[in-house]
């Protein structure tokens, strides 16, 4: 912000000591002199405006915002102002507030280049593309560059994409938009590459695909030249959209003549292939068979046009292309879908891939390469398969334990591709428990073999494997001391983290779990694909701060996504790049409609009520400062995206035990009905903080008038639907699925609603003593030891810390409802005491309801001391835990080491069970003090 345009200004001399301190963060020293230069020059106004970014940076938003308002109805036109003012607005999160100011300034200085390209960036920002538009036009009639003028047009792009009426998009946006374009084209004013992709994007858009082929194949077609192939790449999909197989075969073909390396081109091959087949197309007789070349229609022609390609690479001194390898496992794929016999004129799969696995062997694609065409070999052929490789890998003889290691890098890559493809076979998955044992030792000599090859080389895959292979054996210790020690040697290895991560949650330890996240490094929209592997179990294990700051990581990304996307939009059409703006668009509304976003959103909220409400500020204060509405939803339920990564830990799983899209449905639905519970409960939190004081009943008929009947029906209609959302709870875990928190509510031990009606209940007598919201049975759920040492062996049980939490989280509802039916009762028992007073009666006995809430607070106050009681007791068992003492599983043996860092792993889930049972044993005295001071 210190670097100005016009340095010989005097005022600019006099501004940049503020610059410069706001550039160094020193907000406070910036507000000083802009005050000092405000008490001599009492007009300058851009000093105004950078005092109030200070104030802005030091938390003092509302003075800030009159500040620059003051300086905004001036209407300044200087530059300094202008783009003070827009950084303000920006960070105040005001971007539309930056239109007026450059529309003002507009109007000042209507021939102003540089003040309409800003009025048109400021609309770009807000998206409001017909006034884009119509800015475009304005800056290209006072300066006619093509730039100007294709922003203008783009700008009705935009109008189309984002038309709510699809007819209204192909009838009059886009055609008035290839009517401009066309008449540029006319007049011979087409300058850059952008405006022929913005070109094409119009008639693709309007289903001229003729059209946009002949731009692409005509003279305009000669500026793409951005991109390697950018006119085949578009001739080609125009072909498929057209479904013209000739030249879409004849255009592959030849591509291929070129780079047989090019896969898409391969698939593109193959398609147009058989599509000709199905069709009997026939040659004509007489000239070229298509505009690009000879067209191949027969399986023949097909089958030595492959197997030519790979005799071309088998003649190369240099070394060999993948491409045409893999298109003949493709072709011979095709084919027996086709129940064509031509397939064994290519040769039999078996052949072909050990040929592949000893051309490639060493590289780490061979198994992702060879992965997929697995299943051309029958079951009887997979052991033969796996042997046949193990001859091709070159180990050293056998040692006392039995076994040999590979002497270089390329033998060791080679011994991991056999391994990772013996499990994709299933291979692994058939040996009995002594040969997974061995199978577990074996990999484990692997990887510390090649430990010698470097610490950060490919070795730590076989870890990977070897620990996969021990959770079959359920040895969980064993897995994490794996893990902890490969991380030792590998300390950037992604992988590792990742199952670490898992298997802490898992156990129910989460203190390591956020060290673990940070030191992923996740960047940008990583937040959004894999942060659901921190924050699911953030606020269910206890560790309420840690979850709090899981939250954050992730919402600071999706907060600053509207601003940073809006920057990516302005930056693709200063440089024009139009084809990217919809895919930004895109972006956006995707983050925006993120499932991950709206659950981190939810717990963090609900995490600052369970945690502050009733501690530091009121529940109303509370629900407030964070602007909840209970009447709206602001979830997209409709247009929720799963936007998680659900295969970021590496698998080489076979085929029957790969994620499916009827797993990913599943998931989805779980995690929906959970978002559901949520919100609603915390919609109903906000209904019940926003009722206000109940009305007395001698003024019931004034009852509609204060809202109370409105909030009440608001609050009634939110359990309603909560009652329907656990009833799908149920339903799900009826089907046996995973998600640990659905079963946990059809136990009930999620907060019973039931209590909200209290207030509600027009003082019924009968009512208090029927209702009893927190039950000892409740707690006894809770009850068991969560670490526990049986036999000199360690056992957890996570589910109990979780129902935990549970509990205490319905500790402070129903302390919550039963300060809301104080409020509302206080006035009663005023007004009878007054009563009294006037009869002298001193004899009549207190109603029922008064009564009985006393009675029912005093039952609240005993369950939230025995709850107290049996944290304490938790508390010290887990400190006087000797994990010490330990033995390990029988079956599996440990070196010293090893056991060092079991022990390791043991220590950080013990410290964890500790850090979550404080934190909840804090937050229940915290209540129990709110419950003692509540009294009517």
């Amino acid at each position: 912000m210190a670097a100005r345009g016009h340095v010989q200004d005097p005022n600019d001399r006099r501004l940049r000591p503020i610059y410069d301190y706001l550039d160094n963060g020193n907000n406070k020293m910036a507000i000083q002199q802009a005050d000092k230069l405000l008490k001599k020059h009492k007009d300058l106004h851009c000093a105004k405006v950078l005092k109030a970014i200070g104030l802005q940076r030091t938390g003092k938003q509302d003075e800030a915002f009159s500040l620059a308002q003051e300086v905004a109805t001036l209407e300044p036109t200087d530059d300094n102002s202008l783009q003070a003012l827009t950084i303000l607005y920006r960070e105040m999160h005001h971007p539309e507030l930056v239109t007026k100011l450059y529309e003002a300034a507009v109007k000042k200085v209507p021939l102003s280049e540089e003040y309409h390209s800003h009025l048109f960036m400021a609309y770009a920002r807000v998206g409001e593309y017909k006034k884009m538009q119509q800015a475009g036009m304005a800056l290209y009639k006072i300066v006619p560059k093509n730039p100007y003028y294709f922003w203008s047009v783009m700008s009705l792009v935009m109008q189309a994409i984002s038309a709510q009426d699809e007819k209204l998009a192909q009838t009059m946006f886009l055609p008035l938009a290839e009517r401009m374009v066309e008449k540029m084209v006319k007049e011979e004013k087409i300058e850059a590459e952008a405006e022929v992709q913005l070109y094409f994007m119009i008639l693709e858009r309007l289903g001229k695909c003729v059209e946009a082929l002949d731009v692409v194949r005509g003279p305009l077609g000669e500026k793409l030249t951005s991109e390697l192939r950018s006119r085949e790449n578009k001739c080609m999909m125009m072909y498929q959209r057209l479904q013209l197989w000739p030249e879409c075969n004849a255009l592959s073909y030849k591509l291929l003549l070129k780079n047989p390396d090019d896969w898409q081109f391969y698939l593109s091959y193959f398609d147009s292939l058989f599509h000709l087949m199905d069709k009997s197309w026939s040659q004509p007789e007489e000239g070229e068979h298509c505009v690009e070349g000879p067209v191949q229609t027969t399986v023949a022609e097909a089958v030595k046009f492959v197997v030519d390609r790979m005799e071309e690479q088998d003649k190369k001194e240099s070394r060999p292309l993948r491409g045409p390898y893999l298109a003949c496992l493709e072709l011979i794929h095709r084919l027996r879908q086709r129940g064509c016999p031509d397939e064994k004129e290519l040769g039999d799969p078996l052949e072909l891939m050990v040929q592949f696995f000893g051309k490639f062997g060493d590289k780490p694609c061979c198994i992702t390469d060879l992965k997929i065409y697995l299943h051309l070999l029958p079951p009887e052929q997979r052991s033969q398969f796996k042997k046949r490789l193990g001859e091709l890998v070159p180990l050293g003889e056998a040692g006392e334990d039995g076994f040999g290691f590979p002497g270089d890098t390329k033998a060791l890559q080679r011994h991991l591709c056999v391994c990772q493809l013996s499990r994709a076979l299933g291979l692994q998955h058939a040996l009995d428990t002594e040969g997974k044992l061995r199978l577990i030792t074996e990999l484990k000599a692997h990887y510390h073999h090649g430990l010698q090859f470097g610490k950060n080389s490919s070795t730590p895959i076989s870890l990977s494997l070897a620990l996969t292979t021990t959770m079959w054996a359920n040895m969980l210790w064993q897995c994490l001391s794996v893990l902890e020690e490969g991380l030792s040697f590998s300390p950037s290895n992604a992988q590792f983290k990742l199952l670490l991560l898992l298997l802490f949650c898992r156990l129910g330890a989460f203190q390591p779990v956020v060290d673990l996240y940070s030191s992923l490094d996740a960047k940008h929209v990583q937040h959004d694909t894999i942060g659901y592997l921190l924050t699911r179990y953030a606020g269910s294990l206890g560790q309420f701060a840690a979850a709090s700051q899981s939250c954050n990581f992730s919402l600071r990304f999706f907060h600053s996504n509207q601003k940073d996307t809006s920057e990516y939009i302005i930056q693709a059409y200063k440089y024009g790049a139009f084809e990217k703006i919809p895919e930004f668009i895109a972006f956006r509304t995707r983050l925006n409609q993120s499932l991950h976003f709206a659950q981190v959103r939810t717990e963090r909220m609900l995490l600052d009520l369970y945690t502050e409400a009733d501690v530091t500020l009121s529940l109303e204060e509370s629900v407030k400062a964070m602007g909840v509405c209970p009447e709206e939803d602001d979830i997209p339920w409709d247009n929720m995206r799963d936007n998680r990564d659900l295969t970021v830990l590496v698998s080489w799983d076979p085929k029957d035990r790969e994620l499916t899209e009827e797993h990913r449905r599943l998931s989805l639905e779980e995690e929906s009905v959970w978002l559901k519970v949520r919100s609603l409960t915390l919609r109903l939190l906000a209904s019940l903080a926003l009722l206000g004081h109940a009305p007395s009943p001698r003024n019931s008929d004034k009852t509609n008038e204060n809202g109370i009947s409105a909030k009440s029906s608001t609050l009634q209609t939110l359990l309603s639907q909560l009652d329907q959302t656990l009833e799908t709870a149920v339903q799900i875990t009826e089907k046996q699925t995973q998600v640990h928190t659905l079963i946990y509510l059809t136990k009930g031990c999620y907060c019973p609603y039931g209590s909200l009606l209290f207030p509600h209940a027009d003082l019924c007598p009968s009512l208090p003593s029927s209702l009893s919201p927190l039950r000892p049975e409740m707690l006894s759920r809770c009850k068991g030891e969560v670490l526990e040492m049986k036999d000199g062996r360690l056992t957890t049980r996570p589910s109990l810390l979780e129902t935990l939490v549970f509990f205490v989280e319905t500790v402070c509802v129903v302390l919550w409802v039963a300060s809301y039916s104080a409020s509302v009762l206080r006035p009663l028992k005023s007004s009878l005491q007054k009563k009294k007073k006037k009869k002298k009666d001193s004899s009549s006995a207190m109603p029922v309801v008064l009564c009985g809430f006393q009675e029912w607070t005093g039952s609240l106050q005993g369950v939230v001391t025995q709850a107290l009681d049996h944290v304490k007791g938790q508390e010290a068992s887990l400190t006087a835990l000797k994990l010490a003492a330990l033995t390990l599983e029988e079956g599996y043996s440990q070196t010293q080491e090893e056991c060092g860092f079991t022990r390791a792993a043991m220590d950080k889930v013990q410290s964890s069970y500790l850090g979550s049972l404080q934190e909840l044993g804090d937050l229940l005295r915290k209540r129990a003090d709110s419950l003692k001071s509540l009294k009517i």
